[in-house]
């Protein structure tokens, strides 16, 4: 009996048993349902390959696929209040940001780094909107102004990846006093005429549209985000009318002017490269061309001079 306990049992047990699959081995298109392998999609940078439709990148994915190979140095930001206000809905607050935390690897909604894009030194901010949406809050507020002021004192340019719901409910006051905040280190960075290119990502609505996104001297949108203050849904049921359709996607919004341009992901780092440099970036010296080198004279050029000397 204990060969039949201990060999057979266990293999029937092993070939009936249900293998676990990984919940993000596939991935579905939201438009179209087509299913992508998650290693395919990420090598694509996560656009889906037959619809061309933008997934959402954490943090660090975005890093990873923006600066120059894969490398940038993490900019500290400053410490803040973990639940000011003592906020409690259904849960806590402080245990909405645990689970955040542990979800996402970051301290709050927002990752600032430096690095270069073709070899161009910028500055770069990042909402996660895998934390808690990527709400602004006052974390998220100071981690805007340090990456401001870093790129300031580094005299660089400052690229700011937008995608948030809104400011955090939870810190109230506190997180809408952000947007003047932010605003204010935005006129301060644009007094030493450095670029400040805003990217618009799927989502980016509320109190970040409200302030430092729509502050940007360029504004690009990625395919088919969401740009907006409030939600489609809430106008209509406010107007009481049929809004246009594609009302508050990049594409609609680059036509009535809010958005300068609407830039697949795979052109987005050749095309804020250019703008650095066409804005005013400093230069490499990698950039630099050289100088074409004095041709020396020949003596076909010294000829005429000779015979007139003669002939003088």
């Amino acid at each position: 009996m204990s060969w039949i306990s201990n060999v057979v049992r266990p293999k029937i047990r092993n070939l009936l048993a249900k293998r676990e699959v990984p919940q993000n081995l596939w991935i579905k298109c939201p438009e179209t349902g087509e299913m992508v392998f998650h290693r395919d999609l990420e090598a694509n940078q996560f656009v889906i390959p037959g619809s061309g439709y933008h997934m959402r990148m954490t943090a660090r994915q975005r890093f990873e696929h923006f600066f120059d190979d894969g490398t940038w140095e993490t900019i500290p930001t400053p410490d803040v209040p973990a639940d000011p206000l003592r906020f409690r809905d259904e849960r806590r607050y402080t245990d909405r940001l645990k689970d955040a935390r542990a979800k996402t690897g970051l301290t709050d909604a927002m990752l600032v780094g430096a690095g270069t894009v073709q070899s161009v030194p910028v500055v770069s901010a990042v909402q996660d909107f895998d934390f808690m949406g990527g709400s602004l809050g006052m974390a998220a507020g100071e981690a805007v102004i340090t990456g401001l002021m870093t790129a300031k004192e580094r005299r660089r340019p400052f690229v700011l990846f937008a995608a948030s719901g809104g400011a955090r409910m939870q810190e109230g006051v506190l997180a809408l006093m952000q947007l003047p905040r932010t605003t204010i280190a935005v006129e301060a960075f644009r007094e030493e005429r450095l670029p400040y290119i805003v990217v618009l990502t799927n989502p980016t609505t509320g109190g970040v549209t409200a302030s430092y996104a729509m502050l940007g001297d360029i504004h690009i949108a990625e395919p088919g985000a969401l740009i907006g203050f409030a939600g489609p849904r809430v106008i209509e049921q406010t107007i009481r009318e049929k809004l246009p359709e594609g009302f508050q996607r990049a594409e609609y919004l680059r036509e009535h002017g809010m958005v300068d341009m609407v830039v697949h992901r795979h052109q987005l780092r050749d095309t804020i490269a250019q703008l650095c440099l066409l804005l005013g970036a400093a230069v490499p010296e990698s950039h630099h061309e050289p100088e074409p080198e004095a041709e020396p004279e020949t003596e076909a050029d010294e000829g005429p001079a000779v015979v007139e000397a003669e002939a003088g």
